[in-house]
């Protein structure tokens, strides 16, 4: 793994966001946008902490199929194709599609205008 980027950064604030408003509202209460960040912070948190996808089952068990869902609306290709591979090949290729799925979903997000 790379040294920290700023997208990790963005990922723990972002994030930090959605899951704030996600304790307030619940999930129903957010964008497919705060949604999709919501998945990817689950997975990256997995990621980053066990190193694979083993706890989703209790952290968020379709996240990955959530995550591709909430990437079609918003027209994500990349951020799709990720989160459509099967669970043992996405782990595989987690951190070398990081950035561009970051990049992709921050492209899009409705804060920034």
């Amino acid at each position: 793994m790379n040294a920290h980027s700023e997208n990790e950064s963005w990922v723990v604030k972002r994030g930090g966001q959605v899951v704030e408003r996600k304790a307030q509202v619940g999930v129903t209460g957010l964008s497919d946008w705060e949604r999709l960040v919501y998945c990817l912070w689950v997975a990256d948190y997995m990621m980053r902490n066990a190193g694979d996808f083993a706890n989703a089952v209790d952290m968020y068990p379709t996240f990955q199929s959530d995550a591709a869902q909430f990437a079609q609306r918003l027209g994500l290709a990349a951020t799709l194709e990720a989160f459509s591979l099967s669970q043992r090949k996405l782990q595989k290729e987690y951190f070398d599609r990081f950035e561009q799925i970051c990049d992709e979903i921050k492209n899009v997000d409705p804060a920034v205008t």
